[in-house]
């Protein structure tokens, strides 16, 4: 009897009815952060477009970012793996308009990419590859229109100043979940919005809430600059 039960135990095992649980990542959630291209060059930073031309007035991804429920995250978790152009020929021009650099001196995108991939990137690898990593967040960042979100709340890029909590208040409206807000400040001390950062579950996939949904900017008002 014995015998037979393990005898079963064995079939169901190979036929796939037991299965393990996937491995744990090392972190907790994701940071998908989108930046808004006019606080971006409205600071004391030099910026200048891509060799591509002016993007479009529209948030750019900045990157997605492995973080622990603590507040710290992980960062350049695997030297070895490279970032590498050519796992990512197929994005290329995609990334170019919705991930696109505003560094200096003028140029594609590439060193961008690698500094997101190399820092961010590789502490997610044990459920992205770099073309995976790369994928996703473009995936996510066309599930959420931040730009139309905030227009259809009457919170337009005309250099004005917007209350925080209707700003939060819009997105959380539209999308089901609290964002967190960062903000700079232009050579005027004016405080602006730079980033909208939402929270993603460990898989890379999903929207969720935010363990730890605190503002880096504790001001009322900020302005939305234009570019």
């Amino acid at each position: 009897m014995i015998t037979k039960v393990w005898f079963l135990l064995k079939l169901l095992t190979f036929q796939g009815l037991f299965t393990s649980p996937p491995p744990d990542p090392g972190f907790d959630f994701f940071y998908l952060a989108l930046q808004w291209p006019g606080a971006y060059c409205d600071t004391k930073r030099a910026c200048c477009y891509p060799t591509t031309g002016k993007p479009a007035a529209d948030f750019g991804i900045h990157g997605l970012w492995p973080n622990y429920n603590n507040g710290s995250y992980p960062s350049n978790c695997d030297p070895s793996n490279e970032f590498d152009p050519s796992e990512i020929s197929d994005l290329v021009s995609t990334l170019q308009t919705k991930w696109p650099t505003l560094s200096c001196p003028s140029n594609e995108g590439y060193k961008f990419w690698e500094h997101e991939w190399e820092k961010h990137g590789t502490c997610s690898e044990s459920v992205m590859d770099q073309h995976g990593y790369f994928e996703k967040t473009l995936a996510l960042r066309d599930r959420i229109n931040l730009l139309q979100i905030l227009t259809d709340a009457g919170i337009k890029p005309n250099d004005e100043f917007y209350k925080l909590k209707d700003i939060k208040k819009a997105i959380e409206k539209a999308t089901g979940f609290t964002p967190v807000i960062n903000c700079n400040r232009d050579p005027e001390k004016n405080r602006q919005l730079h980033e909208i950062l939402l929270c993603v579950d460990k898989s890379g996939t999903e929207f969720m809430d935010c363990p730890m949904p605190t503002d880096r900017c504790p001001y009322s008002h900020i302005q939305f600059a234009k570019f």
